[in-house]
């Protein structure tokens, strides 16, 4: 080995003690010279640094662009140089590498001082790294994926002091000073949660970064260096260390010119101010809660973002996206302010509703009588949701469900005024009278099903909707088939709440199925919308820290014909003019829905529309439906011997729907086909009916599977 080759070693084991105090190399002057030489001598160059944009929050809007809520694994904004305020600036640069602007990618005088430093101290006692170093570590620290890793990115050892070195070489190579601050300022961690400059302003003193004061500004400086030992939210001792910190910063900047002692005695005599502003929450602490979450669930269920749950979970809480959504703070309001009214959070039935818009699908209002939570009188559920969106098991939807049984009969040409005669009770009298989906006879010859509401006799659909009439829908499911029913169903999205098949008996016009406000009100949506049904919607766009927007559009599909929808609109509409919800009244505009009370008082419905906005509620008891009746019980302040779908889940459909279409022009439903759904075709009678009690009453059905 020649000598010249000797002498390169020996100078870089001198280079690798230096590396260990933390050197970047000088772009000129005596010793810098000599370590360039030896650099390039053992073959030491610059090395790219693959640079993952740190964690970012990702901010959750309104329809309006308003923040609804957050989302981060790390709380941090990132912001630009010009977002300072210049005297961070300084002071950041003065304590951590006072020479930045002046060295190149080593500080040799930072360097040979902390050297002498371990060197008398037998071991690393201080680090020489600039602020280009430090801004490297972060990096490799950040972009670590295993606690190893982790390790490695901090070990005090050569190899990883050297790979720094060769990192710092590139970063200074393709960034401007002012670049790399600006990156150091954004990525480092300042204690209390904070990370970057931006978000430690705010947790700290409740300004932004562009705001910072002097005092302000050098117990940021300060933070840096040992972030949990100054950590101001874990106690006054913490926060003494970190005003002594800052006392330090404000030293330095005076002993080099950046600011007077007068300045800084001044600053140093000023209190700490820290205000500890409370971290932006995710779902639990936003004001909208249910449809938070279904947010949430909706990234987390989607490959379109990300391969695995955990993808999608960091794409999430580390990318710094912007979600446009789809809910109406005033839509929310009225759905939030008619529960109020009716249903308190201390009651032991909760009230849910969901508000949708037909033709988009668009959830405009997620609403429950009780705050998310785990204490007393919250609820640790999405009750709006079914279990994917973060939901529970749902409740029974009782008669909501005998429209799609209607709609089932129009479609195959019955008229709106053929009918049929509806017994006291109903029997199946074999049990191929009911056929399932998967071919099996499901009829039951041991059950009786009874009307709790109207009378027995001649029933046309009209009639047999309005006053949902129990014995008339099973007849009528008997002649136009248990299958296609469920089909229709399914068209228009219904599913179980908890993601279990649906269940397919012959009671299953009579609502036994469990589900939720979501999926029942886009299903009506989607007979206002004209027989297009829309999947629930809650996201309309995610912008990316780069600015570029990915919208996303309705996914649509016509369920059922426009014909049969408009038709069972008009059905639908009676039942607020002669029906079950007669004695509630209207809304003041052209609207349509269905009552639904299960058996024996368990839950109650609403589920309605106009040709603007659809929406259902649903009141039952969280503690078992089941088991905690709708019976003599007091709600909202009022003693109810029973509770039935016109009773408290009707009147806040009603409240609900007149705040939130105020100011929109009511919108007329479309006509009927009276050439093909007027008068009657199959069976027809002229003789009158019974009379009937309009008033709100039970739409019981028999719970049975």
């Amino acid at each position: 080995m020649s000598s010249k080759r000797l002498g390169a070693l020996a100078a870089a084991g001198v280079a690798a003690g230096l590396l260990v105090a933390g050197i970047t190399l000088p772009a000129v002057g005596g010793a810098g010279v000599g370590l360039v030489t030896v650099v390039n001598e053992v073959g030491i160059a610059p090395k790219a640094l693959s640079e993952p944009p740190p964690a970012e929050v990702s901010v959750v809007q309104d329809v309006k662009g308003r923040e609804i809520a957050r989302f981060y694994e790390q709380y941090r904004v990132a912001v630009g140089l010009s977002d300072v305020a210049e005297i961070m600036r300084s002071a950041i640069v003065a304590i951590e590498d006072y020479r930045f602007y002046r060295h190149g990618a080593i500080d040799i005088e930072g360097t040979m001082r902390a050297l002498a430093k371990n060197v008398q101290a037998g071991g690393v006692s201080q680090g020489g790294s600039t602020i280009t170093q430090q801004y490297v570590k972060q990096v490799l620290f950040n972009s670590a994926t295993t606690k190893a890793d982790k390790e490695k990115a901090l070990a005090a050892s050569y190899a990883r002091k050297l790979d720094e070195l060769r990192h710092a070489l590139w970063v200074e190579q393709k960034y401007s000073k002012d670049q790399i601050l600006e990156k150091y300022l954004n990525i480092a961690y300042f204690g209390a949660s904070a990370y970057g400059v931006e978000a430690a302003a705010k947790r700290f003193f409740g300004v932004t970064a562009a705001e910072l004061t002097l005092p302000q500004a050098a117990t940021l400086a300060g933070a840096v260096q040992d972030p949990n030992a100054t950590d101001p939210n874990l106690g006054r001792g913490h926060q003494e260390r970190l005003r002594k910190r800052r006392d330090v910063v404000l030293d330095r900047m005076a002993e080099l010119g950046k600011i007077t002692k007068a300045e800084a005695a001044r600053a140093k005599a000023s209190k700490l101010g820290y205000v500890g502003t409370k971290l932006p929450g995710g779902c639990e602490t936003s004001k909208y809660p249910y449809f938070c979450f279904y947010v949430r669930q909706e990234i987390l269920r989607d490959p379109t973002f990300g391969r695995t749950k955990d993808e999608r979970r960091k794409y999430l809480e580390r990318g710094g996206l912007t979600i446009r959504t789809t809910l109406d703070p005033a839509m929310q309001r009225a759905a939030e302010r008619a529960i109020r009214a009716r249903v308190r959070p201390t009651d032991g039935p909760v009230a849910a509703q969901a508000l949708v818009q037909p033709g988009t699908g668009a959830i405009r209002a997620m609403a429950a009588s009780r705050e998310y939570g785990a204490k007393k009188h919250q609820i640790s559920y999405n009750v709006v949701a079914d279990a994917a969106h973060g939901g529970g098991v749902g409740f029974q939807a009782g008669s909501t469900f005998k429209t799609f049984t209607l709609l089932n009969a129009l479609s195959k040409g019955m008229r709106l005024d053929d009918g049929l005669t509806a017994g006291a009770g109903f029997r199946a009298s074999a049990p191929s009278d009911f056929v399932n989906c998967a071919g099996k006879s499901v009829g039951d010859l041991s059950h009786t099903v009874t009307n709790d509401e109207g009378s027995p006799g001649w029933k046309t659909l009209r009639t047999g909707t309005r006053h949902s009439v129990n014995t008339f829908f099973m007849e009528l499911e008997r002649r136009v088939g248990l299958c296609d029913t469920v089909k229709t169903a399914k068209a228009l999205g219904i599913h179980r709440a908890d993601g279990r098949p649906l269940a397919e008996y012959e009671t299953f016009v009579l609502g036994i199925n469990e589900t939720d406000p979501v999926t029942v009100a886009s299903a009506y949506a989607g007979i206002a919308a004209r027989g297009r049904y829309c999947a629930p919607m809650a996201i309309t766009a995610i912008t990316g820290r780069d600015g570029k927007a990915t919208r996303y559009r309705p996914s649509c599909r016509q369920a059922i014909d426009a014909g049969v929808a408009d038709a069972a609109a008009e059905v639908l509409s009676g039942v607020f003019t002669e029906g079950t919800m007669s004695g509630v009244g209207g809304i003041g505009r052209p609207a349509a829905g269905k009552t639904g009370t299960t058996d024996g008082y368990a839950t109650a419905w609403f589920a309605g529309f106009t040709p603007d906005l659809a929406g259902a509620v649903s009141i039952g008891d969280p503690r078992g439906s089941s088991r905690y009746k709708l019976t003599g019980v007091t709600i909202g302040g009022r003693y109810y011997g029973s509770v039935q779908g016109a009773s408290i889940p009707g009147p806040i459909w009603n409240d609900t729907m007149r705040e939130a279409l105020r100011g929109i022009a009511p919108t007329p439903f479309p006509q009927v086909d009276r050439t093909r759904f007027g008068g009657c075709a199959q069976d027809c009678r002229t003789e009158p009916e019974p009379e009937e009690d309009a008033e709100p009453d039970m739409e019981d059905i028999e719970d049975f599977q």
